[in-house]
């Protein structure tokens, strides 16, 4: 039974997000302020498999609770969903950007959201592996797939689980033009049900944590996707 980490400030709504979720199979650690989501986050052996997070709380910043599970620590790979009232594009374009990966907007069906939360857990638990190899490398760029580690001339370079998979399939194709359709099918997964956006916000945040070098090596193909490297036949 997959482990929810709830984070919903008004009482009225977390309390119906927690009767749906039990019934469609989830068990729920829920909070309604972002310093109970932080002390969810440090108690020891606690098992969470996902995170839903309002935006909008009562003591702070429901990103903030995003940045502290971005930041190094037993929970940083862990998949989240925001969920988030507020209509500016700014404010689901930051959270993407900081990591999470998906959102769903009020007011919003809890059966979408509950697909929703299926849909990162599926993309969470890592594809068979036994006919890939186990380092890919292009340039500067190395990943260990079994390790996990990414690396560029040698130094290791700290990356989220997804971020860690989208490089990984650039690597894995290098010269082709990957359209942004693909690589949602690819790493995020058929069932994906956000936008293409998010495929913009995370190779952002691969190339500044490659510098400045290395992410040249990541081409935007305007209006199609992304291309490791120049041409096949440069």
């Amino acid at each position: 039974m997959p482990h929810i980490l709830l984070l919903e400030d008004d009482t009225e709504i977390r309390l119906g997000l927690e009767q749906h979720l039990r019934r469609e199979g989830f068990s729920l650690t829920s909070v309604g302020t972002g310093r109970e989501a932080l002390q969810a986050l440090g108690a020891p052996g606690i098992r969470l498999d996902a995170a839903l997070l309002d935006l909008s709380l009562p003591d702070m910043d429901g990103l903030d609770v995003l940045r502290a599970i971005r930041a190094n620590g037993p929970h940083r790979g862990l998949p989240v969903l925001l969920v988030t009232a507020r209509s500016e594009e700014i404010d689901r374009v930051l959270g993407l950007e900081l990591g999470a990966d998906d959102y769903i907007s009020k007011p919003f069906s809890t059966r979408e959201l509950a697909a929703r939360l299926r849909a990162i857990l599926r993309r969470s638990t890592p594809a068979e592996a036994a006919e890939r190899p186990l380092q890919l490398s292009f340039g500067p760029i190395s990943v260990d797939l079994d390790m996990h580690t990414a690396r560029v001339d040698g130094q290791v370079v700290d990356l989220t689980r997804r971020e860690f998979e989208l490089l990984a399939y650039f690597l894995a194709n290098p010269r082709r033009v990957l359209t942004r359709e693909k690589i949602l099918q690819q790493v995020w997964g058929l069932e994906y049900l956000g936008e293409s956006r998010t495929i913009d916000a995370h190779v952002r945040r691969v190339r500044a944590k490659l510098g400045p070098v290395a992410a040249e090596q990541i081409e935007t193909v305007v209006g199609v996707g992304y291309r490791l490297g120049g041409p096949a036949d440069a």
